[in-house]
């Protein structure tokens, strides 16, 4: 690093506008450089571990300089490529750096309000030592650590922050161990001799053991398991090996370490499993996917993002193993992005077996250091034990990258993959092309039902656009069977809520020893609970929405906030004990399925029956192994998946989706439809799926049926041009809440005038979304829709300035504004 270089400009995890700038003590500033972590204090109290973006010798003017206390990296953590992306996605989707830095960094490599201070263990005292600085070294004496907050208490001083910074530079006490808070390393306890004794010595404290007993069995056990006298190198024996090898306590062996013949080690344990696999090597294309490839590389000659729209079980994920072999032996890293946590438990065992320990898995249900280890894995980026293929969720675009040659973004069209809350609001697809281009990599959109501005990006040819139109071994297209449950509903066919047509195919498959699906996109027992006398519905305290009924914990509970309560036995309005649930979910249907067939075995898969972290897996093999008959589910089942014996997918109410108040609600009912239906039939002959309706002419529901994707593509595509929506235009949605209905109101008014001086019939709102409170705070939303050739980047500078113009009003002060850029 330049010497002159004396201030840093640090990005701190805070929703706090721009960056902090600190300066650089002398004994830092060869250590310091772009990426690294530093300590650096905050206030009178709290310590943060901040981001170097940029070191210069520019000194601010308004305010008093504090000094960065530490820097915790001996490489940076955050390489240039991702500092640019972090740029990105801040300015794009309207999102402070320090938001960008808490959704990119795992929690194990912050440090926030409850720092902790450990006492170096080596230091020696002087006299240059003040009172203060030596009662916080007694108080570091008696405990292991102590957080700022404690300290401050403990001394009667208001600031520690001053003595702590001065004992650091003395070497009393270790900043570095502060991340220690957070995230420690996996560590394993090892024994071994206490020094190296001659044997003539080792027989004479075996000897001195005679009185005890159990001492002198454990030290003969483990010179046994080590063979310490018999191989040049001991073998390692863990602690544990050590006190099960007799059956012993741990003080036994705590004994014979005071006594200063044995001595504890530890080793650092991976938490990743880099083991060697059995590898089976790639599977031969069929003609169709030759072909299919062959114009994806065709493409990537002038386009670095292609469209592969292929049908489901048209074989797209072998497509993938071979452009991501051909990018490995390019020496190049593959990002595959995945919509849902559940469909990475079959796609990585898929992965594995062809490319070994070198795929990486990353989500949100890993434990915050398994983060930090992937984190560092891919940072580190050692070709022998680096992670060289990452399969993740949307979080994984933020990983510390250096030579990405691929992205994968599978099941491209869902909408998962768009961040809602909290803030960055980013979508990982758009996401993922701007971090390809960053990495002059190739972006590979994969789905057989394309959202409808990537399929337009495709039509006007900013995206190359392959088509795989048949499935794998010429296995034929579902069935699909239309049942108008309006009509059984009149004659009073209706098995509770199955119609006559899905019970008979339900039957005839459980007779054939063969899998059947039910899909339906709302979880629960009953979406509510009404009083037959009076009508009266129990609702939310916190939320403007309905409690939903959870038959297996008998409770009702809000899905916004987690608000619950017991099941009332009566009406609080009338007092009548006549409640009854209505509409139904996936816990009902579980239980409707038993009534009518008692000897089938019936799984749910669900959020509910999901929150484990190894749920997706444990259901997905019960269900592959065939332990389970029927699979409830909401829209996980819906989403890639592939079962071998599935021949039956029943969709139990598709006017839900369908009449969801949103412009994109053909689409989605469309895409969701199509891709539960791909599940029927994959492997050994042609399924069927059954779709209940009340409105079985429905356009998009014929659209189905002849899985005519470009008829929907077209109605839609139309509509959205007329009616100015993506992709002709860009959709800004501002959302302001507050716990006061009357404020949030009156500074939605002010701001949508403001902006409409500016913008003109861009501006549409303010609105109330259909859920107008959550969690106590009442909502009211502003569309802006700007058109594609005007600049995004002028419009949401005037957007931000307007928000900021209308906090300056006193009373709006505590309004809370979320800029939402391209919703869905």
């Amino acid at each position: 690093m330049n010497n002159h270089h004396e201030y840093a400009d640090i990005i701190l995890p805070l929703p706090l506008a721009g960056v902090f700038t600190y300066s650089v003590p002398d004994e830092l500033k060869t250590e310091l450089s772009v990426g690294k972590r530093v300590v650096v204090p905050l206030g009178s109290k709290k310590l943060y571990t901040g981001i170097v973006k940029e070191l210069h010798s520019n000194a601010p003017t308004d305010y008093e300089l504090k000094d960065i206390l530490s820097c915790l990296d001996e490489i940076p953590a955050i390489n240039p490529i991702q500092l640019k992306f972090w740029d990105w996605i801040s300015q794009y989707y309207q999102a402070v750096l320090g938001d960008v830095y808490k959704a990119a960094i795992p929690s194990g490599l912050k440090l926030e309000s409850q720092t902790k201070i450990k006492l170096n263990e080596s230091f020696v005292a002087e006299k240059q030592i003040s009172k203060s600085q030596e009662q916080i070294l007694t108080i570091l004496r008696h405990s292991k650590d102590v957080s700022i907050a404690s300290l401050n208490q403990a001394t009667g001083l208001k600031n520690t922050l001053p003595q702590i910074k001065s004992l650091m530079e003395k070497g009393a006490v270790c900043v570095e161990e502060l991340i220690s808070s957070t995230y420690k390393e996996k560590k394993q306890e090892f024994v071994t001799l206490y020094a190296n004794f001659p044997e003539e010595e080792i027989a004479t404290i075996l000897n001195g053991l005679k009185r005890a007993k159990k001492q002198q069995e454990l030290l003969y056990s483990y010179l046994n398991l080590s063979k310490h006298y018999f191989e040049d190198t001991p073998v390692k024996v863990s602690s544990l090996k050590l006190l099960k090898s007799i059956d012993c306590s741990r003080s036994i062996l705590k004994s014979l370490v005071d006594k200063k013949i044995l001595k504890f080690y530890h080793e650092k344990l991976d938490r990743l499993d880099l083991n060697e696999v059995p590898l089976t090597g790639l599977k031969q294309l069929n003609s169709h996917q030759e072909k299919a490839i062959n114009e994806i590389h065709k493409n990537f000659e002038d386009k670095n993002c292609v469209l592969l729209h292929g049908v489901t079980s048209s074989g797209k994920t072998e497509i993938y193993m071979h452009l991501i072999e051909e990018n490995l032996k390019l020496g190049k890293q593959v990002l595959y992005l995945l919509p849902e946590i559940a469909l990475t438990t079959q796609i990585v065992n898929r992965l594995k077996s062809v490319f070994g320990n070198q795929v990486g898995v990353y989500h949100s249900k890993f434990s915050d250091a398994e983060r930090v280890e992937i984190y560092n894995n891919v940072l580190e980026n050692n070709a022998n034990k680096s992670y060289q293929i990452v399969l993740g969720v949307r979080s994984s675009v933020f990983l510390p990258f250096n030579n990405l040659g691929l992205i994968i973004v599978d099941e491209e069209h869902e909408n998962t993959y768009k961040q809602f809350d909290p803030s960055p609001r980013y979508h990982a697809r758009d996401a993922a092309l701007y971090l390809a281009q960053l990495h002059g990599a190739k972006t590979l959109l994969g789905t057989a039902t394309p959202a409808i501005e990537s399929y337009y990006n495709a039509q006007i040819g900013k995206y190359g656009l392959v088509e795989l139109f048949k499935r794998h071994q010429e296995i034929e297209m579902p069935e699909i069977i239309v049942t108008d449950i309006k009509e059984a509903r009149k004659k009073k066919l209706m098995k509770s809520i199955f119609s006559p047509a899905l019970v008979t195919q339900m039957e005839e498959s459980l007779e054939n020893k063969e899998q059947i699906i039910l899909f339906q996109n709302r979880r629960g027992y009953a979406p509510y609970l009404e009083c037959k006398s009076c009508g009266w519905v129990p609702y939310c305290p916190n939320c403007s929405v309905s409690l939903t009924y959870h038959r297996h914990n008998n409770t009702l509970t809000c899905h916004y906030c987690g608000h619950g309560m017991a099941l009332p036995h009566k009406c609080t309005h009338c007092g009548s004990e006549e409640l009854e649930t209505k509409g139904f979910g996936t816990e009902k249907i579980e239980e409707e399925i038993l009534h009518i067939f008692p000897e089938a075995r019936v799984g749910r898969m669900d959020l509910d029956t999901t929150r484990k972290k190894n749920a997706y897996e444990k259901i997905i093999y019960q269900f592959e192994q065939q332990e389970i008959d029927i699979l409830v589910g909401t829209q996980m089942v819906s989403k890639g998946l592939d079962f071998d014996n599935v021949s039956l997918v029943g969709i139990l109410n598709a006017d839900s989706m369908l009449n969801y108040p949103d412009f994109r609600a053909y689409e989605r009912s469309f895409q969701m439809m199509a891709q539960v239906s791909g599940r029927a039939g994959r492997k050994k002959k042609r399924g069927k799926v059954l779709i209940q309706t009340y409105t079985p002419d429905h356009d998009i529901i014929k659209n189905v049926v002849k899985n005519d994707y470009f008829e929907m593509y077209s109605s839609q595509i139309a509509e959205r041009e007329e009616y100015i929506y993506p992709p002709f235009y860009r959709l800004i949605n501002i959302s302001l809440k507050h716990k006061n209905q009357g404020l949030v109101n009156e500074a939605a008014n002010y701001l949508a005038s403001s902006l409409r001086k500016i913008f003109g019939i861009r501006i549409f709102g303010p609105q109330s979304p259909l859920i107008n409170r959550i969690q106590n705070s009442f909502i009211v939303n502003i569309l802006i829709k700007i058109e594609k050739k005007s600049s995004p980047a002028k419009a949401k500078w005037i957007l931000n300035q307007q928000a900021n113009f209308l906090k300056e009003i006193d009373k709006f002060k505590s309004i809370v504004i979320n800029f939402d850029v391209d919703p869905i």
